[in-house]
């Protein structure tokens, strides 16, 4: 029973460490796809994936801004004044700029729906972070 007394007492991480360590895994992930797609795939398999990794980084800082405004009501029994424009704003950004770049066929579509999926690579990455720090060092993190 002592033991479970000191794991409940193990340093937890914060919001802010995690969003940031998904962030960066984010920024890893894209690097390295565009690394690799360098040397094995055409120029526009690198471009498009290159803009899809942007617009991922882009669209993860918007969403979080957004999200922390939403959850950081000043005045207590006050609704948030988040205008739907900015969420529609963000997705017309993302969208508007994945056509011109087909339109001006500059490279696959594939591949950045590739580079927006960085994302899950950061959510596989911190997953297995907590899977090792769960079961190998038998301590919780978030």
């Amino acid at each position: 029973m002592n033991e479970i007394a000191n794991n409940v007492t193990a340093r937890t991480t914060g919001g802010d460490e995690l969003e940031t360590r998904i962030f960066r895994s984010m920024i890893w992930a894209v690097l390295l796809a565009v690394m690799v797609a360098t040397f094995l795939a055409p120029w526009r398999v690198t471009t498009r994936l290159m803009l899809g990794g942007f617009l991922s980084l882009v669209n993860y800082h918007w969403l979080r801004g957004t999200v922390a405004a939403v959850l950081n009501v000043q005045e207590a029994g006050k609704r948030p004044r988040v205008k739907i424009w900015k969420y529609a704003l963000r997705y017309l950004f993302i969208g508007g700029a994945l056509f011109v770049a087909y339109k001006l066929r500059l490279a696959s579509l594939p591949a950045a729906i590739a580079g927006l999926c960085s994302f899950v690579a950061a959510l596989f990455v911190e997953a297995f972070r907590q899977f090792y720090f769960a079961i190998i060092r038998r301590q919780e993190s978030f």
